[in-house]
């Protein structure tokens, strides 16, 4: 007979759905060009206009996809209580809290840190003026007062926060990889994870992904009718 504590099998469980994983590929890529047409400036800055809106766009997606993604997708998976908070940061999870699926506390935190400030700096973009050559397309709907102040933050504590978060992230993926031995950048690449039998997988079929799919147009043509505004 097997001993009482035996570890129960793992099985690759998909964790997190295609959409999600484009997201956050595309997320990334649009960040790196962000940071790189905002620094060069010049006739950059329309790049920098254009995935700005995009960086939009995405993040409109993945707010949607919070609600109607798959089950390790949706905010509810991984909004945490401060008492959860307590139990992971003391190591006394309780069985139904599920920590190692898919974001543990401090990473749910960190997501929605990143998502906040993000969703800021793009809304600041929108109505930032560098009383240049460049203003964004919906400038003119604020006062002056507001889009001076929009520009300082867009070009001030945002990107700081931006790069603060972005190296945040980086420490994680190598404390996971280094320390507790789990591979996250290729959980976040093919989905899966090596869960115990049983764990209930995101849904990740073709209806799942023709929503995302049709979601991600309305997202798209927005970010294209706002940019024409301008």
């Amino acid at each position: 007979m097997p001993p009482d504590d035996a570890t129960p099998p793992l099985v690759a469980t998909r964790v997190w759905d295609l959409p999600t994983r484009l997201f956050h590929w595309l997320l990334a890529a649009c960040v790196v060009g962000l940071v790189i047409t905002g620094n060069i400036g010049g006739n950059a800055i329309e790049w920098h206009m254009r995935l700005g809106l995009m960086v939009g766009a995405l993040l409109v997606f993945r707010l949607l996809w919070g609600v109607l993604g798959g089950r390790w997708s949706r905010f509810t998976s991984f909004l945490y209580s401060p008492a959860a908070l307590g139990r992971y940061l003391r190591g006394r999870s309780l069985p139904h809290d599920r920590f190692d699926i898919g974001h543990n506390p401090l990473g749910s935190f960190s997501v929605f840190a990143v998502l906040g400030v993000l969703l800021l700096q793009v809304a600041t973009g929108l109505v930032a003026d560098d009383e240049i050559a460049t203003t964004g397309p919906l400038n003119r709907f604020v006062s002056g007062a507001t889009a001076g102040l929009a520009t300082s933050w867009h070009k001030g504590y945002g990107p700081w926060l931006i790069y603060a978060l972005t190296a945040l992230h980086v420490v994680a993926i190598v404390y996971y990889v280094r320390w507790k031995r789990q591979t996250l950048v290729r959980a976040m690449w093919h989905g899966d994870k090596l869960l115990p039998a049983g764990t209930p997988p995101s849904a990740d079929h073709l209806v799942s992904r023709t929503l995302a799919g049709l979601i991600a147009l309305a997202c798209a043509a927005s970010a294209v009718w706002v940019y024409r505004l301008g």
